[in-house]
């Protein structure tokens, strides 16, 4: 009853007329960027964080949530009418949505998704009003030890499920702690990496870093990669669905957050593994396997429900832990920062008003955006005929403002670039962004817990796994670094038998084809 009044309270501040104002901007917004190519979310709440300096926590947090739930719907819209996803979630509707498309059944495909992602939007919103107290609750008691082995797993998790390697996303967490290290010691006072420069005493601000991996990076990557290209947008008709679409659509709806939101909820890939999952459920339960591939609808509805039961699902590890498993919430954690407000198991005590505020928004930004999308999808493919350069060239120039606004300094703009060119560097060789972002922001205060569980131990190693806790958070790590060998392992075995099977079918066959060149 405490969560359901204090959601009621959230209502009365996310309906005020400036929160309602910055939820319709935050959705029109997101989806305008999920429909664009290249331009995430994460992306967009980076470039906006300078920009909302002077805006008031509550309405600045409700604008990011709707551009996190408006990306999601945007980016399946050219996943099916273009086969460009505009988002890397919304990869995977166009692989049955495209083909639904060509056949001219883009409408229906459209209305699938959109009513996917509403039904995934408002299941996984309703879990995080249930559980995040319940998370928060159980978080208060958790010490120094357990925080860092949590910490550890958020790093040990993003580098194995990113990425094409674990090399890559170690490297590419490695040079977030790298930079995460710069400034004063918390601790000591000592200088690290700051080459005597009084300015980076106070370290990389997390907006910045943000803004270069994201921004600057994708943008000197498409234009190293710029091809002209033109293309008219499908056209498409009112969406809708008819008896037989709803027939099959229905139970997909349904069974998307119960893969999305518990995978949102914990460090394995975010969005973008939940939608495979989902992709292969709904293939493996449905009765028209032989439509796959060739335009299912139930290949487009769970997916969709999926990713944004999923977003829902992060924000219960970021609001009542403080640890950001997608690109998206570790920058929305960046903009928490910047207000001076840290996320964990103190957040729903200390900032009830924005929080409720914040998860009443998300059920008002679904509304919206379920009534914007249905009729506006020809307009967002229009969009798509932006010509890249001008497009690019604009995330430039705002970027640098943006990161210019944050201190002041001329610097800023250097380190910008730099950073810029690290993350052109990370694209070209492979590297995943998001491990460098989370050792950015996680870097230091894992290295805090971690002084701390020391201390309380007097330097003793065993102070870090003196908990229950900590000793099952390391056990469930060791199990993620060990399962790729042995499902190479097992993998193998089953190769060896089905050797041993293939080569008598082999033979046979060469038995069979000398007996007929005899004859």
């Amino acid at each position: 009853m405490d969560s359901l009044n204090s959601l009621i309270d959230g209502f009365g501040t996310a309906l005020t007329p400036m929160n309602l104002l910055w939820a319709a901007v935050g959705v029109l917004l997101g989806t305008a960027i999920g429909v664009l190519p290249g331009i995430g979310p994460a992306m967009a709440v980076a470039l906006l964080l300078p920009v909302t300096y002077g805006l008031e926590p509550t309405g600045a947090f409700i604008m990011f949530a709707g551009i996190y739930y408006g990306a999601m719907f945007g980016g399946s819209t050219t996943s099916i009418l273009l086969n460009t996803p505009g988002e890397s979630a919304a990869v995977v509707a166009a692989i049955e949505g495209n083909p639904m498309a060509k056949s001219g059944r883009g409408a229906q495909a459209l209305a699938a998704a959109a009513g996917g992602h509403f039904a995934g939007g408002m299941i996984g919103t309703t879990l995080l009003v249930l559980l995040a107290p319940a998370v928060a609750a159980l978080a208060v008691d958790i010490g120094a030890p357990d925080y860092f082995a949590i910490m550890v797993l958020a790093f040990i998790a993003v580098t194995s499920v990113l990425g094409s390697s674990r090399i890559r996303g170690l490297a590419s967490l490695l040079i977030g702690l790298t930079v995460g290290l710069v400034g004063l010691d918390q601790m000591t006072g000592q200088q690290r990496l700051t080459f005597g420069s009084l300015q980076l005493a106070d370290g990389i601000d997390v907006v910045i870093v943000a803004v270069g991996l994201f921004a600057i990076g994708e943008a000197l990557w498409v234009a190293a990669h710029l091809r002209r290209s033109s293309g008219e947008a499908i056209p498409v008709g009112r969406p809708w669905l008819g008896k037989d679409d709803l027939r099959r659509t229905w139970r997909p709806w349904l069974r998307g957050p119960l893969i999305g939101f518990p995978f949102g909820a914990i460090p394995a890939g975010g969005a973008d593994m939940t939608t495979f999952l989902s992709y292969v459920t709904e293939k493996r339960l449905s009765k028209h396997k032989d439509e796959f591939g060739k335009g299912a609808i139930e290949g487009v509805a769970g997916p969709e429900s999926a990713a944004t039961a999923s977003a829902a699902g992060t924000l219960v590890s970021m609001l009542t832990l403080g640890l950001p498993t997608t690109a998206i919430a570790a920058v929305m954690l960046a903009a928490f920062q910047q207000y001076g407000i840290q996320p964990g198991p103190l957040l729903f005590e200390r900032e009830s008003e924005l929080v409720w505020g914040l998860i009443a928004s998300l059920f008002i930004g679904l509304a919206l955006l379920l009534a914007l999308n249905l009729p506006l999808a020809p307009v967002w493919a229009k969009l798509l005929r932006i010509p890249r350069p001008y497009l690019y060239a604009g995330i430039l120039f705002f970027a640098a403002v943006g990161a210019y606004a944050v201190g002041g300094e001329a610097l800023d703009l250097v380190i910008l670039l730099i950073i810029g060119l690290i993350g052109f560097g990370m694209r070209r060789y492979g590297l995943p962004v998001l491990p460098a972002v989370i050792g950015v922001i996680l870097g230091p205060a894992a290295e805090q817990q971690l002084r701390r569980a020391l201390q309380i131990s007097d330097g003793s190693v065993t102070g870090l796994v003196n908990t229950p806790f900590s000793v099952t958070v390391y056990a469930v790590i060791v199990l993620l670094l060990a399962w790729p060998g042995v499902r190479k392992l097992i993998a193998r075995g089953r190769g060896r038998g089905g050797d041993g099977d293939g080569g008598n079918e082999s033979g046979g066959d060469r038995d069979g084809d000398r007996r007929k060149v005899t004859a």
